[in-house]
C-alpha cells in the first residue's frame, strides 16, 4: 500500500468546513485559469502571425529580385531589369521555390467622380498566381489578360473605391505621373474587381493592372521588367533561400526578402511574441503563488497530524511524499482542467469568431486561432516541471514540525 498517496487522496477529499479545502479549490481555479489563459494567448498570436503573414506575402510574395540599389524607398518606382532566361530558370530549379512572376510598379493617379485618389499600380501578367490572393478578392474578378494587346481592366481596394465612390464595371480615369516631368499619361480603365488585404499600408496605396500597359508608358519593351516577385515553398527558410538567389544573381540585380522590404510589420509581430511569453510568466508565476500559498496553509493546518505521525515513525520523507502527492494531484486538476478550458475556447472561437478586433489595428477583424499540439504539450508539461520544483519549499516546512511541542498543545 501506498501510505503517502493514500494520505493525500484523504486529504484532497477533506472535510467541506475546513479553510485549507476552501484554499484547495481556489489553487485549483487559479491553475486552471492560468493554463487556459496560455493556451488561448499562445494560440491566439500563432493566429495572428500566420494570417498576417499570409497577407503580406500572399500580396507580394517572399523575395523580391530587383536592380541594386540598396538607398531607394521600398514604394518607389522600380529600374529597369532585362529578363534573363539563364536567371529565370535557375530560380525555378531551387528546391524551395513555389513561384517567378515578373511585375512593375508605376506611380498613378485614379479619378471618378469628381474625386481624385493616388496610387501605386502594381502591374502583373498572366503568369501571377492570382490563388494566392484570392480570400483579398471582395468583389468582381482579377484583371483579365487575355487581350493580346493589353488589358483594360483594374483592380482596387475597397479604400480606393470608397474613396472614388466607384464599384465594379465602372469606368475610371488613371492618369500616370512620368518620371521626366512631362504631363501625365491618361487611359480609362474598368474596374475590374475589389480587395481588401486588411493591411492599411496596402489596401491605400496599391492597385493591380497589367504589366504591359505600364511597360508601353514607361517607352519599355517586352522584355524589360521591374523584378521578379518569388513565392516559397517554406516561408521560415526565407533567408536561406534569399542568400542562395542572391549568390546565382548577375551583377546589378539584388535579393530583398519582405521581412527587409516592410520591416515595421514584422516588428509588430515580433512584438506579439514579446507579449506572448510575457503574459505565460505571469500566468505561470500567479499559479505557483497559489499552490505555494495552498500548501503552506495545509502544512500549518495539519500540524498535529504530521507530529502524529512522526510519533509513530513515519520519516520525514514520507511527509514530504505526502504534500509533494498533494500538491502534484491538485496541479494535475487544474492542468486538465485548464487545458480542456484553453481548448474550448479556441474551437469557439474558430467556429463562431465571437473575439472581434479592430482592423486598421490589428489588420484583422476575427481573431485568428491557430492551435498548435506542441505548445499544448510544452504548456502542460512546462507547469507540471515548474510546479513539481516549487512543491519541494512549503513541504520542507513539514521537517521543521518537532512532534513533541506540537502533540503537548493539542
Amino acid at each position: 500500500m501506498n501510505l503517502p498517496l493514500f494520505i493525500a487522496k484523504r486529504l484532497m477529499a477533506g472535510k467541506e468546513k475546513a479553510f485549507s479545502t476552501f484554499i484547495m479549490r481556489i489553487s485549483i481555479a487559479a491553475t486552471t485559469i492560468s493554463v487556459a489563459a496560455m493556451i488561448v494567448s499562445m494560440s491566439f498570436i500563432n493566429g495572428f502571425q500566420e494570417v498576417i503573414a499570409d497577407k503580406i506575402f500572399g500580396f507580394w510574395g517572399h523575395i523580391r529580385i530587383q536592380h541594386f540599389e540598396p538607398l531607394k524607398t521600398t514604394i518607389a518606382e522600380e529600374t529597369p531589369l532585362k529578363r534573363d532566361s539563364i536567371t529565370e530558370d535557375y530560380l525555378k530549379h531551387l528546391d524551395n521555390i513555389e513561384s517567378v512572376s515578373t511585375y512593375v510598379t508605376k506611380s498613378a493617379i485614379l479619378n471618378a467622380n469628381g474625386t481624385i485618389e493616388g496610387v501605386l499600380m502594381k502591374g502583373v501578367s498572366g503568369e501571377y498566381t492570382f490563388n494566392r490572393i484570392n480570400s483579398f478578392l471582395t468583389k468582381g474578378h482579377w484583371p483579365n489578360f487575355s487581350d493580346s494587346n493589353y488589358s483594360n481592366e483594374i483592380a482596387i481596394s475597397a479604400y480606393t473605391a470608397n474613396q472614388l465612390q466607384t464599384d465594379i464595371g465602372r469606368n475610371i480615369f488613371i492618369y500616370f505621373i512620368q518620371s521626366d516631368g512631362s504631363a501625365p499619361r491618361t487611359r480609362k480603365l474598368k474596374v475590374s474587381g475589389i480587395f481588401k488585404t486588411g493591411i492599411d499600408v496596402y489596401d491605400r496605396l496599391y492597385a493591380l493592372g497589367d504589366i504591359r500597359l505600364i511597360q508601353r508608358l514607361n517607352g519599355w519593351d517586352q522584355q524589360e521588367i521591374g523584378g521578379y516577385e518569388v513565392v516559397l515553398k517554406d516561408h521560415k527558410k526565407v533567408d536561406s533561400t534569399s542568400s542562395k538567389i542572391y549568390d546565382g544573381l548577375p551583377a546589378g540585380m539584388n535579393s530583398l526578402t519582405l521581412r527587409e522590404l516592410s520591416p515595421e510589420i514584422f516588428d509588430w509581430l515580433n512584438l506579439q511574441e514579446t507579449n506572448k511569453y510575457i503574459l505565460i510568466s505571469i500566468m505561470v508565476l500567479v499559479a505557483m503563488i497559489n499552490l505555494i500559498t495552498c500548501l503552506i496553509i495545509m502544512v500549518l493546518e495539519r500540524t498535529s497530524m504530521i507530529a502524529l505521525l512522526k510519533s509513530l515513525g513515519a520519516k520525514n520523507g514520507m511527509i514530504q511524499k505526502i504534500f509533494i502527492t498533494y500538491g502534484v494531484g491538485i496541479c494535475g486538476i487544474g492542468i486538465a482542467a485548464g487545458t480542456a478550458l484553453g481548448l474550448s475556447v479556441c474551437y469557439l472561437q474558430k467556429i463562431t469568431g465571437f473575439i472581434r478586433l479592430n482592423e486598421e489595428a490589428y489588420y484583422v477583424h476575427v481573431a485568428p486561432v491557430k492551435i498548435e499540439l506542441i505548445d499544448i504539450l510544452s504548456i502542460s508539461i512546462g507547469t507540471a516541471i515548474v510546479a513539481f520544483l516549487i512543491l519541494l519549499i512549503p513541504s520542507a516546512i513539514s521537517k521543521k514540525i518537532n512532534p513533541s511541542k506540537a502533540l503537548r498543545f493539542k
